[in-house]
């Protein structure tokens, strides 16, 4: 049923979860060593749970094999967990990626319907810019092959548990019969499968560790400025932090999600004078200048969004004033700095409406020449095309008013 090309922690992980499924899978590796141990019962590494595995499934349902024409004939699906290192110029390096799908290609003498599966952490555009074209180049036409991604979210030392409690599949592809096959093929771990475009398959890794990579580096460089400015206990302030109900025990959603920027009272105030303290001291903190930064410069990243290609006389029509929803705070609103940059670009016709905020916002902005509406449909009646600036709940309702363009600042829709 399946083939593994690369038995390193994701493969062999992998090849075993299918295994342990019920399914008969092959396990390809160049590396002899690494067979010789694994065809002894016996793991080339060190994770918890996966020897015992790895001996119940050995030569019954799990095959570590060199013959790869008879593992592909045999196959449904093959997956390839080989190495993607990254050069000298940061790029992924993918020659044993494709090293795999050449030998899988030339393997294959039959017409019968296979899906290649990247497991390899790829970036983002990978699959439909080279892996696919890649394959078609070599006639494996679409009636005989499916190409999908499906990255990994694996913890080394957790690697067979986090496989069993997967918290979600991810299917990375534009191929239905690929995708439905890979439905089926997970669907008895009955675990929540997101299927997506591979684009978007190959992002979402990347997504999870850059972000486990930046709050890892945010730490760091907060213990510097910690030890900069002195006096400041840096393991107690962190163990303090954790308490916060936002991430003990809360939700990370509100906070790790895009929208037009941050904004009231508190983050742009304390993010700046934090700058200032650690540059008045010495230390200049990398990540936090650029915090500051790329949310200076999302109002005109926004703005331009809503622009588009539209006239000057276009009528725009806002949606939300307040910097969050549930809240009439004005303070530092991106909404007032995306109208403000829409204003500098030559756009005179704005109608705007907020269910709490429009007082507030009248009051803290008298400089901004817009025209406040009674209601969400008031400003879609009067508008050529409207942008979400606050996630008010009643907002979702807008795409049902019309054909309007509607742009969603806020990623709510």
């Amino acid at each position: 049923m399946v083939t593994v090309f690369g038995l390193g922690f994701v493969g062999l992980t992998t090849a075993l979860g299918f295994a342990h499924l019920g399914y008969k899978v092959y396990g390809i590796d160049v590396d002899a060593e690494r067979k010789s141990i694994l065809r002894k019962g016996q793991l080339p590494f060190m994770e918890p749970e996966m020897e015992d595995v790895l001996k119940d499934n050995l030569g019954n349902r799990f095959f570590v094999t060199d013959d790869v024409e008879t593992a592909v004939k045999d196959s449904d699906f093959v997956f390839y967990c080989v190495g993607t290192p990254y050069g000298r110029d940061g790029s992924a390096d993918l020659k044993y990626l494709f090293s795999a799908v050449d030998s899988t290609l030339q393997a294959v003498h039959d017409e019968k319907y296979r899906v290649l599966v990247t497991k390899s952490t790829i970036p983002p555009s990978t699959t439909a810019e080279k892996i696919l074209p890649y394959v078609r180049s070599k006639g494996g036409t679409s009636e005989r092959f499916g190409v999908a991604n499906n990255p990994e979210f694996l913890r080394e030392g957790h690697c067979w548990e986090d496989f069993l409690g997967a918290d979600r599949i991810v299917l990375g592809s534009e191929d239905k019969k690929a995708q439905a096959m890979l439905i089926a093929l997970y669907k008895p771990m009955g675990v929540p499968i997101k299927c997506v475009s591979s684009s978007t398959g190959e992002f979402i890794k990347y997504l999870s560790n850059t972000l486990l990579a930046t709050m890892i580096s945010y730490s760091n460089e907060m213990a510097q400025v910690a030890e900069t400015i002195g006096g400041i206990d840096v393991a107690d302030a962190f163990h303090i932090l954790h308490m916060d109900k936002r991430w003990n025990g809360g939700t990370m959603a509100s906070y790790v999600y895009p929208g037009c920027g941050y904004g009231g009272y508190c983050l742009p105030k304390d993010t700046n004078a934090l700058l200032a303290q650690s540059r008045e001291k010495g230390f200049e903190p990398q990540i936090l200048k650029n915090v500051i930064a790329i949310n200076d410069n999302r109002p005109a990243a926004m703005a331009q969004n809503i622009a588009g290609k539209s006239y000057h006389d276009a009528v725009i029509g806002i949606m939300g004033l307040s910097f969050k929803p549930e809240s009439d705070d004005v303070r530092d609103t991106p909404a007032a700095r995306i109208i403000r940059e829409l204003i500098k670009m030559g756009y005179k016709n704005i109608k705007a409406y907020d269910p709490v905020a429009m007082d507030e916002f009248a009051k803290y902005y008298p400089e901004l020449d817009i025209d406040f509406l009674p209601s969400a449909q008031a400003v879609y009646a009067a508008s050529d095309k409207v942008a979400i600036l606050t996630a008010w709940e009643e907002f979702r309702e807008i795409p049902q008013w019309g054909d309007k363009l509607v742009i969603d600042c806020r990623y709510m829709l």
